[in-house]
């Protein structure tokens, strides 16, 4: 159980350091007036989280098929 909540912390955190770098990307592009690229930044960091979730997607989907017994 204890490595499981670790791995859970851990995604946690990969997930808000992934989140504060697109943060500061997006600021400084934008203050340099590449609003295009800051766009792209933004959509590119929520893909990168995305991949991180598939599989605990996938977890969660079958835990719920064994809970409901489908």
């Amino acid at each position: 159980m204890k490595g499981n909540v670790a791995m859970e912390i851990d995604l946690i955190f990969k997930i808000a350091g992934t989140g504060i770098i697109v943060a500061v990307l997006n600021l400084v592009l934008k203050r340099a007036e590449r609003e295009e690229q800051a766009m792209m930044t933004t959509l590119a960091g929520l893909v990168v989280v995305l991949m991180l979730l598939v599989d605990q997607i996938g977890t969660l989907f079958e835990r719920v098929k064994s809970v409901f017994g489908l």
